[in-house]
């Protein structure tokens, strides 16, 4: 509501454009690079399943990536990651993780870092989910080791 004297012209009302839709990702990298990349689905949650189904192809990634390199997951407190079934699944697979920094509610540092960057696509538009993912895959997989070091 808006207060105008009775002579003052209506405001404008600009026409309401639908916003785009999000698009979830999932994002495991080392000091080289990507390791392993995942979308959702749209209107799928990262639940603990999901966590677990993500947690296995990443496994089986890293065998065919990093042979005789030993791994550790860094990631947040979220539920997901807590709950039994995904940490009884890390140890299954044998995935040893490290504890969430201090004060670290949604990102840890280096997710920082890598989301922030990630923004320059920001202002691009896209007509599917399809050249959403594209574009994000071609940024992930076309930064040097230097960024990911």
């Amino acid at each position: 509501m808006e207060y105008s004297h009775k002579t003052a012209p209506s405001p404008r009302k600009f026409k309401v454009v639908a916003s785009a839709r999000k698009v979830l990702f999932i994002v495991f990298w080392d000091i080289e690079g990507v390791v392993h990349i995942e979308f959702l689905e749209l209107g799928q949650t990262v639940n603990s399943e999901g966590c677990i189904s993500t947690l296995r192809a990443l496994k089986l990634r890293l065998r065919r990536v990093q042979c005789d390199k030993h791994s550790i997951l860094q990631h947040d407190n979220a539920r997901p990651h807590t709950s039994r079934q995904t940490q009884g699944a890390l140890r299954q697979l044998e995935l040893t993780t490290l504890q969430p920094p201090a004060y670290s509610r949604n990102l840890a540092p280096s997710d920082y870092y890598l989301f922030h960057q990630l923004k320059n696509l920001k202002g691009h538009h896209y007509d599917s989910d399809e050249e959403v993912i594209a574009d994000v895959c071609r940024w992930c997989c076309g930064q040097s080791s230097e960024f990911f070091s």
